[in-house]
């Protein structure tokens, strides 16, 4: 008999800890699994057009400055998150139970609404770039008819239902997370590749024409200043005909920002949303719910994974892309660059496949809510279980990828995203829910600190989606419904 004084953490967690009811799994995973569905969503599928909706509008000192304030601020402010989960007493595994007990019932209706909307809208930029970059697959090989954007969004679509009927909650994803981390590293590392190849190959970079592109094979000739009388200097040649000098001495990258007053301000707001978008998932006390005891100590260390290791390869693939193209970077960084056929079609292969994954993430919390609402339990092979499964989880995505196909100005989305919800439910909720939950305890240095983060980021949001809105409806005129973009 191993006496009372001897229990460990975990037994005394659970003595302590009252954990709410809920049809999928708690407490199941480690911190390292947790990491690498934090680290997914960092670098999803999304970081393929930071280069173009974060760097483009912001420049090299806005755009460096910008993400890596968003980093730390980041940290700080999911940090605030992790530490209220077990506020008073009871273990808080969805966001807006936290606000509730927080603040009451009313903050409950509240924060569901906004955390909902910002998990659509993430879904709807999954489906747009899943369905970009199947376009971007069949372009390479047809280029005459290329299947329509709406078209491959319908394809994504359909994928990542078959997806969700067969992986019941986000426990599940074990394997599929290393599958995902593969993907991930596949697309980054080949537009890195790529891209810098495409830098250093200033004149055919900036004046390539598709059928030059794929049709002569080129090589670098490095000539020292001895020779030539001037700075190192680069020669292409046609391999078929080696006298044949294609281009030397390009022009410099235009870094600057383009357009009028005006709208680059409304851009740089934009950006602005982006740049936190980037590193936030809105999800954080859902995903820490499948985090074992101790499970604010163990999401601290997913947490510091996250934003140490995790946002390496973004910020490699955001810079890069920026180094190479400059002003003229594509939103979806594999259309910009050059290369093998079948290097770039495994990138977009890659890219297609992990953004099924990463939307099956964002989607597990309104999964969640559906299977415990309506009492959904068991074996996940179950007919009921499997029947509820293809009816809600296939209804949801429908409506998605309507909405998907619909309006595909993915830049546009993740502004309003970054506007709406990611600003409020992980800056404002939750510097002032840490006000609130630690009052008496925090010092007048800590009390103004997380005060000015709420006023701050309170402006910004308004800004934000002020921005946010004037750009979708510029879109809206530009383009049709159901776009081909």
């Amino acid at each position: 008999m191993v006496p009372d004084n001897n229990r460990n953490e975990v037994e005394d967690y659970k003595l302590t800890v009252q954990v709410p009811e809920t049809a999928h799994q708690v407490s199941t995973d480690s911190w390292l699994q947790a990491g690498f569905v934090l680290t997914t969503g960092v670098n999803s599928v999304f970081v393929l057009g930071y280069s173009g909706t974060i760097m483009v509008p912001l420049g090299w000192i806005g755009g460096i400055v910008g993400l890596l304030l968003a980093t730390v601020l980041s940290l700080n402010a999911n940090m605030l998150v992790a530490k209220l989960h077990e506020h008073g007493g009871k273990r808080h595994i969805r966001y807006r139970d936290l606000a509730a007990q927080i603040y009451g019932r009313r903050a409950y209706t509240i924060t569901w609404a906004m955390q909902y909307i910002n998990l659509f809208m993430i879904n709807i930029g999954f489906l747009i770039l899943g369905g970009s970059a199947l376009k971007a697959c069949f372009a390479l090989f047809n280029y005459e008819h290329t299947m329509k954007l709406p078209y491959c969004i319908a394809i994504t679509g359909f994928a990542c239902t078959l997806f969700a009927i067969s992986t019941p909650h986000l426990s599940a994803l074990r394997v599929w997370l290393g599958c995902s981390t593969v993907l991930s590293l596949i697309y980054i590392i080949v537009a890195c590749v790529l891209a810098a190849r495409d830098g250093f190959q200033p004149l055919y970079r900036g004046e390539r024409e598709p059928a030059l592109r794929e049709s002569i094979e080129l090589s670098l000739i490095w000539i020292p200043d001895v020779l030539c009388g001037s700075d190192i200097f680069l020669c292409l040649y046609d391999n078929n005909d080696s006298d044949a000098v294609i281009g030397a001495n390009a022009p410099p990258r235009d870094y600057s920002i383009h357009g009028e007053s005006s709208s680059r301000i409304f851009t740089t707001i934009g950006a602005s949303a982006n740049l936190v978008f980037a590193f936030n998932t809105g999800m954080l006390p859902e995903i820490q719910a499948t985090v074992r005891q101790p499970a604010v100590k163990n999401t601290l260390k997913a947490l510091y994974f996250q934003f140490t290791i995790g946002v390496v390869p973004m910020f490699a693939i955001t810079f890069i892309g920026y180094w190479a193209y400059g002003a003229s970077t594509s939103t979806y960084l594999l259309n910009s660059v050059s290369g093998p056929l079948w290097v770039k079609a495994a990138a977009n292969i890659s890219a297609f496949l992990q953004s099924i994954i990463c939307l099956h993430i964002f989607a597990s919390p309104t999964y969640e809510y559906l299977d415990t609402k309506f009492g959904i339990r068991g074996s996940a092979l179950q007919l009921n279980n499997l029947s509820f499964r293809i009816a809600a989880r296939g209804g949801y995505l429908v409506i998605s990828t309507l909405v998907s196909a619909l309006l595909p100005f993915l830049g546009d989305f993740e502004s309003l995203t970054g506007a709406l919800s990611t600003f409020p439910l992980t800056f404002i909720l939750a510097n002032h829910m840490y006000i609130v939950a630690k009052k008496g305890k925090l010092s007048t240095l800590q009390k103004f600190w997380h005060w000015l983060n709420v006023i701050i980021f309170a402006l910004m949001s308004i800004a934000a989606t002020i921005a946010s809105l004037r750009l979708i409806a510029v879109d809206s005129k530009e383009y049709h419904v159901f776009a081909d973009v």
